[in-house]
């Protein structure tokens, strides 16, 4: 055998080895017995005494600047895939501000029932007088006089509760009007998520978490670790970045797998831009879940 083949040989297998290496680690995070899962399982988010299904449906794949894959399909022809969803048993919506996909979700829930379906969105307000706004703007735009659940949005620095203050009173006071029923954060650094644990204010997180670390704060074990702080709290854990912002989309049974496992989520979303993704993912979660 001449050197190069022993060398390719030697390559191969520490390839080999290093991929049986990351399938013991995602394993090894994962629930001791697996649970048959399905997407319209109804669940309870935290403490909150919200129920929803256990996948809401997201309306911002790569959205930024009031647009996302999903706005794309215009609003009757994303508010027709909502309505799909609703048929299959998908109870939880989720939007966002920056996505401008909150007169899509009004539509749809022209179609279904504007109180029959649980909608979350997140705001990008750093003042009490912008957060105010918002919550008129967002339930004018929303077609409803409440909103299920109001997130932080893509906070990364540490001390945001110091510099949020003002925000967190105005949805503090929204919760105990009836308009706002739960308020938390999303985060976009590990140092921002670690202060979202320990912070009493935060009823519910969308954490991103994925078995191969695509897009996420940090490793899967020492997100995963926050995570089970913030589930010892009572908080609701909302799993978003499932296929790592389209990374793994190549690898959907394994990507399913991984977060339907997860002991910490009460939930998770994906964002479709067609009937047979969404048909796709809610066929074989049922499937994969219960390995």
């Amino acid at each position: 055998m001449t050197n190069p083949d022993r060398r390719r040989i030697v390559k191969q297998s520490l390839g080999v080895a290093g991929g049986l290496l990351v399938g013991l680690k995602a394993r090894s995070l994962l629930a001791a017995a697996p649970v048959k899962k399905s997407a319209t399982d109804l669940v309870t988010l935290g403490n909150t005494g919200i129920k929803l299904s256990r996948l809401a449906v997201g309306t911002g794949t790569h959205g930024v600047n009031k647009t996302s894959v999903q706005g794309r399909l215009g609003i009757n022809g994303f508010a027709e895939l909502l309505c799909h969803a609703y048929d299959q048993g998908l109870r939880f919506w989720e939007s966002a501000d920056q996505y401008g996909t909150h007169p899509h979700l009004r539509e749809g829930m022209r179609r279904v029932g504007k109180n029959n379906v649980v909608v979350m969105t997140k705001t990008r307000a750093t003042t009490a007088e912008q957060m105010k706004a918002d919550l008129d703007r967002f339930r004018r735009e929303l077609g409803r006089d409440h909103i299920d659940i109001v997130l932080l949005h893509c906070l990364t620095q540490e001390d945001w509760p110091t510099k949020m203050e003002g925000v967190m009173e105005v949805l503090s006071r929204a919760r105990e009007q009836g308009i706002v029923r739960a308020h938390g954060v999303s985060c976009h650094s590990l140092a921002a998520l670690k202060t979202a644990a320990r912070t009493p204010w935060v009823q519910v997180d969308l954490a991103r978490i994925n078995g191969k670390q695509a897009s996420m704060d940090a490793d899967p074990q020492t997100v995963l670790s926050v995570l089970r702080e913030m589930k010892r709290a009572g908080k609701g854990i909302i799993g978003m970045k499932i296929f790592g912002a389209g990374k793994l989309a190549g690898d959907v049974d394994g990507s399913l797998t991984f977060a339907s496992r997860l002991d910490v989520l009460d939930a998770f979303t994906i964002g479709f831009a067609s009937t047979g993704q969404m048909d796709e993912v809610v066929t074989k979660l049922p499937v994969v879940s219960a390995g």
